[in-house]
């Protein structure tokens, strides 16, 4: 008896050794590679560290190593680590990245890793969707210390006057990233405009749309004087965190940043109605989005799932709009209390609902650098709107051409 009782605690002992390999084995260390361009946002990009953390916690063998890179840069770089097969496992980037890599062969369609119905504005080509969105929205809208401005003006003209009225000593009435093109397109949509054709690829920006956002913008500096001198994104964000601005038109990454400085006088809303055309501004809506790079591992992909449906899941996304602000990509997080409740959140989604979805064509980054190229020269005064049109036109058009 003693003797079976020995041969059973050994035995016992083998299979404990045996199975405790077995799932050693099974789940054998992986690490998961994921490029972001959360430039922005240190907060989004400590989200996304804090999330691939947790990850690796639950499961104890699926690391994720975060790379955080600019917009332009993460473009630059993964095409050309894409055709030297030295890709990341993942990507979470703007949907504005996908059509290039789409074009080009470098991401696979991620059906097989999620299903794409249950997303907001999913990115769809040829039948198959070819990235989804973390959080959707990454657009701009006006944000006011309710310090010096008690409600938010209704018009471009009620704008002005209380950009005005707060622009003295040290402080600015306005201050937002005036040298960029991503900050035009709102006032833009506001006087009627778009940067192409109904076609989505034709450019179309000399028109008198845009020149007449380009005299509203360069009249706030040089007529109505209510921006600083020099304003980019670094100095605009400063300016207002430390409560010496204002207003700021902003993007939802920095509502939470914003609300550590501020408190209860932070206000968020959507820009103001252009008065001489009746129309809402209307911001580009992107979001963070998951892309899958062809070369994927096959070894990697059940592990690349695994974390996709992590931070996919409704915990993680009503978790991220609860600490982030940041409106859920999945649908079903749409239904949280909390986009209703909080105002910081309501007005977000207010501005939302009159922006316009970020065209995915190459012919955007064309456009984007076009206006980029005229628009520092706008705000310096040393080119007139009209002429400043007419020049992003020929450039947008060049650069789209050289590239067919």
């Amino acid at each position: 008896m003693k003797k079976s009782l020995v041969t059973i605690l050994l035995l016992s002992s083998v299979i404990f050794i045996f199975s405790s390999c077995f799932r050693a084995a099974e789940n054998k260390q992986v690490t998961i590679s994921l490029w972001t361009n959360e430039r922005l946002s240190e907060s989004g990009l400590q989200w996304i560290k804090e999330l691939a953390a947790d990850f690796y916690k639950a499961n104890g063998y699926i690391k994720i190593e975060v790379l955080n890179k600019g917009t332009k840069a993460l473009l630059e770089d993964f095409q050309t680590a894409a055709l030297a097969g030295t890709a990341p496992d993942l990507l979470l980037t703007i949907s504005g990245h996908a059509n290039p890599f789409i074009t080009s062969g470098l991401i696979q369609p991620i059906d097989a890793f999620a299903n794409s119905s249950q997303f907001i504005e999913p990115v769809e080509s040829d039948g198959k969707t070819w990235a989804i969105p973390v959080s959707y929205g990454n657009h701009l809208m006006l944000m006011i210390n309710k310090k010096y401005i008690s409600s938010f003006p209704s018009n471009t003209d009620d704008f002005i006057n209380a950009a005005k009225m707060n622009t003295k000593d040290d402080m600015s009435g306005l201050v937002y990233n005036f040298n960029d093109a991503l900050w035009l397109i709102p006032w833009l949509g506001g006087f009627g405009g778009k940067i192409f054709a109904s076609d989505g690829i034709t450019p179309t920006l000399d028109t008198a749309a845009m020149v007449n956002t380009l005299t509203f913008i360069q009249d706030l500096k040089f007529r109505h004087a209510v921006v600083p001198a020099e304003a980019d994104y670094a100095i605009a964000d400063t300016l207002f965190n430390e409560g010496k601005a204002a207003m700021i038109i902003n993007g939802d990454w920095s509502i939470n940043k914003y609300k550590e400085a501020l408190g209860e006088n932070l206000m968020i809303g959507r820009l103001p109605k252009v008065s001489a055309s009746g129309k809402w501004p209307s911001p580009y809506i992107s979001g963070s989005y998951l892309m899958i790079p062809v070369d994927l591992p096959k070894e990697k992909e059940s592990s690349v799932q695994a974390f996709i449906a992590y931070i996919l899941s409704a915990e993680q996304q009503n978790l991220q709009l609860k600490k982030m602000l940041l409106i859920p990509g999945l649908k079903e997080g749409l239904s949280n209390p909390l986009i209703t409740s909080d105002p910081l959140i309501a007005g977000s989604v207010a501005q939302l609902e009159v922006g316009t979805p970020t065209p995915i064509g190459f012919e955007l980054i064309a456009v984007m650098n076009a206006i980029n190229s005229q628009l520092d020269k706008v705000m310096d005064g040393t080119e007139i709107p009209a002429e400043a049109a007419k020049k992003m036109q020929i450039a947008a058009v060049q650069e789209i051409n050289s590239q067919k």
